[in-house]
């Protein structure tokens, strides 16, 4: 099952569109479609999980467990995830992107545990 079928799932029990959820969580229409084809990441991958209150993990196929890894801690540091990471073509990151989204993910996980 492919990240883009979980999330076809997903949608289907809420009783929306793909579109719908994309109007939902504020990203471009036909976002969400290229999952189809490519493997999701960024922060299209955790509006969605956010959204349906499932891991990312889960959304990737690397579990059945809809739950996994929602422990409220990272699974890895964020220099880990960042290591994964390409710029939108295709490069690695430079400095100045790595310390852009740094910080972007840090606020994100401070205010994320702020919220519980």
């Amino acid at each position: 099952m492919t990240a883009f079928d979980r999330l076809k799932l997903l949608c289907a029990k809420q009783g929306i569109s793909v579109n719908d959820l994309e109007e939902k969580i504020g990203i471009g229409k036909n976002s969400l479609y290229s999952w189809k084809k490519n493997i999701p990441k960024g922060t299209n991958l955790l509006k969605v999980a956010d959204y349906f209150n499932v891991s990312t993990d889960y959304l990737l196929g690397r579990t059945d467990n809809p739950r996994a890894s929602l422990s409220g801690k990272p699974q890895f540091t964020v220099e880990e995830a960042l290591e994964s990471v390409m710029s939108s073509d295709g490069k690695p990151l430079t400095e100045h992107d790595r310390k852009v989204l740094t910080g972007i993910i840090e606020a994100y996980l401070e205010n994320n545990s702020d919220n519980e």
